[in-house]
C-alpha cells in the first residue's frame, strides 16, 4: 500500500500562510526529494489552484531564481489528483476526485507506487480525522507571522506522533518528520 505523506511549512506560532517563511534554496531541494517520493499529488481545490498558479510551466522569463526551476519542474510534471466539489474539470496533469473522500483516498494508496504526497490545511485536516495520514511533515520556520490559517484547528481527536527524522536547514528552519502511533 502506497503510504499518503503530509508537509507543511509552519510558523513558530502554528500559522501555515504561505507568504510567512522566507524559502531559501535548500528548503527547495528538500522539497523535490519530497516530491520524488511521490507517484502524485493530493490537493484541495484552494491548494491546487494556488500551486497552479505558481508553478504551472512554462513560466514568464525571471518569475523565480533558478534553483527553484527543479521543483517547477517537478511539480509542473506531477500526476495530480484533485478534491473538490465545486470545480467542474481539471487540468495539469489532474484529475477530480469525488464522493466518499475515505473510500477515494484508500483506493488511491492501494494502488502500487511509492506513494501519495497530501499539501494544504482543510484537506489534511479531513485525512487526519480519518487516520488516512502515515507521514506527518512540518517544516517549522524561525519567525511569527501573526495570522494566517493554523493546523489542525477543530481537530476531534489527539494524534499521537513519533519522530522519525529531524533536518536542520542553514536559514535555521527545521523540517521534523513524524509517524502517527498506532
Amino acid at each position: 500500500m502506497r503510504p499518503l505523506r503530509y508537509s507543511i511549512n509552519v510558523t513558530l506560532d502554528g500559522c501555515c500562510d504561505h507568504r510567512g517563511p522566507v524559502p531559501d534554496e535548500d528548503m527547495f531541494r528538500h522539497a523535490v526529494e519530497n516530491l520524488e517520493r511521490a507517484d502524485a499529488l493530493l490537493f484541495g481545490r484552494v491548494t491546487y489552484e494556488m500551486m497552479e498558479a505558481a508553478w504551472r510551466l512554462p513560466a514568464r522569463p525571471g518569475a523565480w531564481p533558478d534553483w527553484m526551476g527543479p521543483f517547477a519542474r517537478t511539480i509542473d510534471a506531477a500526476r495530480k489528483y484533485v478534491v473538490s466539489s465545486t470545480l467542474d474539470r481539471v487540468d495539469w496533469n489532474a484529475e477530480l476526485v469525488r464522493g466518499d473522500l475515505g473510500a477515494a483516498v484508500q483506493r488511491l494508496k492501494r494502488e502500487p507506487g511509492k506513494g501519495l504526497f497530501v499539501g494544504g490545511v482543510k484537506l489534511p485536516l479531513a485525512l487526519a480525522e480519518l487516520g488516512l495520514i502515515d507521514e506527518y511533515e512540518f517544516v517549522v520556520h524561525p519567525c511569527v507571522a501573526g495570522h494566517g490559517p493554523t493546523l489542525f484547528a477543530g481537530l476531534s481527536k489527539r494524534i499521537d506522533l513519533t519522530l522519525v527524522s529531524r533536518l536542520e536547514f542553514g536559514s535555521g528552519a527545521v523540517a521534523m518528520r513524524y509517524a502517527p502511533k498506532r
